[in-house]
Order: C-alpha cells, then structure tokens, then sequence
C-alpha cells in the first residue's frame, strides 16, 4: 500500500491519506476513502455539534409538539 494524493471535495486542496490512515480504514471495516481534509472534517464535525447532530434546529416540521409522540395536531 503506497500513501494516496486526495482532492478535499469541500476546499479543493490536496492531502495525503497515508499508508498507516489506510491500514486503520481497513482494519475497521470501512470502504470508503477520506472525502475530505483533516481541517474541513474537523470543521464539518464541529458544525454537526454546535447544530445538535442530525441537522439541529427545530425538526418539528409543523406537526405539534415533539413531545406528543405524532398523536397530536397533525392536519
């Protein structure tokens, strides 16, 4: 295995996903490359959190309360 040149697809800067990154990657189950640099997935993990994970804000979407288990004023 010889280190691989990536393209961040967010910033468009290259990195290197090394023979060791990639040992680790395969030692874990994972198929998939790093899509992004160290910086940008740093970045994009801090936003998840700051936005409370999966998506943050209000996903009420307009249907009552979350707290009514959708058995409330849906229409």
């Amino acid at each position: 295995m010889a280190d691989k040149v990536i393209t961040c697809k967010d910033c468009n800067t290259e990195f290197v996903f090394t023979e060791n990154e990639q040992a680790f990657y395969k030692e874990k189950g994972f198929d998939n490359e790093p899509q992004r640099c160290h910086d940008c997935r740093r970045a994009r993990k801090q936003q998840r959190n700051n936005n409370g994970g999966f998506g943050g804000g209000n996903n009420n979407r307009g249907y009552g309360s979350n707290n009514n288990r959708g058995y409330g004023n849906r229409w």
